[in-house]
């Protein structure tokens, strides 16, 4: 730039946006979209025809649109699939007259996306930051976020005003020389015309920028908005008293021709940019909390209910209570959690759990809410319902996650305290140095340049930086079955060395199951079984559980036991088809005279793999032995692999037995072992690796774990485990197995990579920019940055730090 009348920017028509002259009409309120203009819909869309979602209510591009409805003879254009289908399935309830979004019910707490720690009642702006508030806890579906209604209103009705004042001011660029021919009605005519076209954009379109500003200078909290506001202020004021008062302006404003510069169409296009920029990002926000609506979609609206005389109701969920008996049909969703009553079904949940394989379901199986039943048919009994759902719990731990703030964004608000008032204070010496040694008219110079830097060092780049990449990462790991707690916990995790993990529930399945069926002296394999299911059938230990799944498996009854009789620590025995039965441990048999030498080699070889052997007895002779373990989790090796190739040290901490322990250790192939641990031995283990410096996650699933889940750096609970283990740590993994861990582990990864790519973006980008409009291309190129440009270019840094966010969205685990 060598001219700040003329050359402060060059706008060529290609570039310039086209307004819509027509706008299609809103079927669901009647009137025309946000851009102010009316007009009917009149089926096929016009070029330049501007359509809305009438399910949503967003602008859509008929030209561009992807998806359109026919209905009665008109054409409906959605900006999605999803709101195609819900208008196709019922037209009338969007095209009759949309009642307005029920307000919020009183009390609502409000609080920053920017800085969770400011609450109040009722919506209001973050005295920090200056963004809206938004509404605490879980999400609404009550329509457009209305900022980004009111803001895409401005923007359209302001953006014909920015156009005709370019024209007007940059005109003779382009062979249209406007200021030449309006001069023609009178000299004060050029100025006078562009002061009544950048009144509305600046004052109206703009005035929440200035509220944000005046706010951000009453509380001391300096940022983006005082930037804004001082700088398209400054050079709206500074035009409007030149326009009317232009003779109380010395020679350092003044052309070679005696003429003050004015700036109006520098002030309407910054705000114009502004707006544009804030409709980026708050549709990006939007777009982040769509793994919260996507959870949320996931439970139906209705369910079947079985009325006691046996026929079905259709209910809406809101409506179900606990021990309701519900009928789950081919292809519907679960509308909550319960379990299995009759029938049997294969459920999909990957919608929770990420794995795509459907899961066998039978009398007695849970079911979650929010899964999808595939071709069979039951009916399962209510147990959980409305918030106390799984659902409900994972997408409460989403919502709390997305505003939480992770370490890492003190270093940005540290940044960012110091950053506005230095770059006020550039703005300032720079508008001094201009005013004593630019070129003539050196004031209109440093006018331009002051307000240059002021817009281009906005730092909502930076503030942006690490919250959209936590909403983002933390939604994609919530559908991919990794439930954040915290960013704080999401950070610890990409910096975690050591992981101590539980055996009984973690590394296993935590429920014990027959695995061995050993005969003796002619016995079959089939009738040792049913005996031994036969004197377990009353009792609950989880061994007798383990040989009655075990029998019932392989299709066999058990009998009738006759004369039971337990003896605590040892077996169990009583007479069946006339013989004496027992069933037990070695001792037990020393007992009743049964000579066990036989079985004792075998016995050892399983108990050496971590099993459990019970042996049993027919008219004191041996005729059997049964063997039950805690199974290893199908994939608790090749998880144990990929987190030990991933540079972690792995320690298995449990209170089971040394030989027990090391079985599991060997088949896994963990090196490190702790066995005979109690809950409190197991917080020593962690502070004495983290006494040595480590980085220690917790792995666990039961109540005896909490203590150390909550002593880690992280903790990390099996979603299969007990409520007490999942609120004591920083990561659920919904599934409950390893492989979990290892999307946690990326995904934090992920997440802490993007956050330092968004901060240098952010920081190099005003480090660069600042110094560049402030003109130190100047001297050397003759290169020097309109404010418009500036505007651009700060519009930008924003969409760049949204864009390389968002790509975590696509992130495989």
């Amino acid at each position: 730039m060598t001219d700040p009348h003329h050359d402060r920017g060059c706008c060529s028509s290609n570039n310039a946006i086209k307004p819509a002259t027509e706008t299609a009409r809103d079927p669901a309120h009647g009137h025309g979209c946000c851009c102010g203009a009316h007009g009917d819909h009149h089926g096929a869309a016009h070029a330049v025809q501007a359509a809305r979602d009438p399910v949503c209510g967003m602008s859509v591009d008929p030209v561009t649109a992807k998806h359109s409805h026919e209905h009665e003879g008109e054409t409906y254009y959605f900006c999605s699939a999803g709101c195609k289908a819900k208008f196709a399935a019922d037209p009338d309830r969007y095209l009759g007259e949309r009642p307005a979004p029920e307000p919020m019910p009183e009390g609502t707490i409000y609080t920053c996306p920017m800085h969770p720690e400011i609450e109040q009642v009722g919506p209001g702006t973050c005295p920090i930051c200056g963004m809206a508030l938004e509404p605490k806890g879980i999400p609404v579906d009550s329509g457009p976020n209305p900022e980004l209604v009111d803001f895409t209103h401005k923007f359209w009705v302001s953006l014909p005003f920015a156009i005709a004042l370019l024209i007007i001011e940059m005109g003779s660029h382009l062979g249209l020389p406007v200021q030449d021919w309006l001069s023609g009605f009178g000299a004060a005519v050029p100025n006078l015309l562009q002061l009544v076209l950048a009144s509305p954009v600046v004052l109206w379109a703009g005035s929440s920028f200035f509220v944000r500003c005046w706010s951000s200078l009453k509380t001391r909290n300096l940022n983006m908005w005082t930037l804004i506001g001082i700088g398209v202020g400054a050079a709206y004021a500074y035009s409007l008293v030149a326009t009317l008062a232009p003779g109380i302006f010395p020679q350092g404003f003044r052309d070679h021709h005696g003429n003050v510069a004015v700036y109006f169409e520098a002030a309407a296009v910054i705000t114009l940019l502004v707006l544009l920029g804030q409709i980026l990002e708050l549709k990006a926000r939007e777009r982040t909390s769509g793994a919260i609506r996507a959870l949320l979609d996931l439970a139906p609206p209705v369910a079947r209910r079985v009325r006691p005389d046996g026929g079905d109701e259709e209910v809406p969920v809101a409506e179900l209570k606990v021990g309701d008996r519900i009928r789950v049909r081919p292809g519907d969703k679960i509308a909550v959690d319960g379990v299995v009553l009759e029938g049997a079904s294969s459920v999909n949940e990957s919608m929770l759990t990420g794995e795509a394989m459907p899961v066998e379901k039978a009398a007695g199986d849970p079911v979650t809410g929010g899964t999808l039943n595939g071709s069979g048919s039951f009916i399962m009994e209510a147990k959980r319902i409305g918030a106390d759902t799984v659902l409900a719990r994972i997408v409460q731990l989403v919502a709390d996650a997305q505003r939480s703030r992770a370490p890492i964004q003190r270093l940005a608000d540290v940044f960012a305290g110091w950053f506005v008032p230095a770059v006020m204070a550039v703005a300032a010496v720079a508008f001094i140095a201009w005013g004593l040694i630019g070129p003539e008219p050196r004031l209109a110079y440093a006018l331009v340049v002051a307000v240059s830097v002021l817009i281009i060092a906005c730092p909502c780049a930076l503030g942006l930086a690490t919250p959209m990449a936590i909403m983002v990462g933390t939604g994609r790991g919530a559908q991919l079955g990794v439930l954040v707690k915290s960013a704080e916990s999401l950070e610890r995790l990409a910096n975690v060395d050591t992981l101590v993990v539980d055996k009984t529930g973690t590394l296993t399945e935590g429920r014990p199951k027959l695995t061995d069926v050993i005969t003796f002296n002619g016995a079959g394999e089939q009738d040792v079984l049913r005996l031994a299911a036969s004197l377990e059938a009353g009792s609950e230990h989880p061994l007798a559980e383990a040989i009655r799944e075990g029998a019932q498996a392989r299709g066999i009854t058990p009998g009738v036991v006759e004369q039971f009789q337990a003896v605590s620590g040892k077996g169990v025995k009583g007479r069946i088809g006339g013989a004496e039965i027992s069933l037990g441990n070695e001792l037990f048999m020393q007992d009743q005279t049964v000579r066990g030498e036989q079985a004792a080699q075998q016995a050892a070889a399983l108990r050496a793999e971590g099993k459990t052997v019970v042996l049993l007895a027919r008219n004191g002779q041996l005729v059997g032995a049964l063997a039950v373990a805690d199974a290893i989790k199908a994939n608790a090796a090749e998880a144990v692999a990929a987190l030990r190739d991933g540079g972690l040290r792995i320690i298995m901490v449990t209170g089971d037995n040394e030989t027990t322990a090391q079985a599991v250790a060997r088949t896994l192939g963990i090196e490190e072992v702790r066995a005979g641990v109690l809950p409190e031995g197991k917080v020593a283990v962690v502070k004495e690796l983290q006494a040595q410096g480590a980085k220690v996650a917790m792995a666990g699933d039961g109540i005896n774990d909490a203590p150390a889940l909550s002593a880690a750096d992280v903790g990390i609970a099996m979603g299969t485990g007990s409520d007490v283990a999942l609120e004591s740590a920083g990561v659920t993994l919904v599934k409950g197995d390893l492989n979990g861990i290892v999307r946690a582990r990326r995904l934090s990864a992920a997440v802490m990579r993007s956050i330092k790519e968004n901060l240098f973006f952010a920081a190099i980008y005003n480090v660069l920019g600042v110094p560049i409009a402030a003109g130190v291309l100047y001297p050397i190129f003759g290169l020097l940055l309109s404010p418009i440009v500036a505007a651009a270019a700060m519009s930008l840094s924003s969409v760049s730090v949204i864009a390389n966010s968002l790509r975590l969205r696509q992130m495989r685990l």
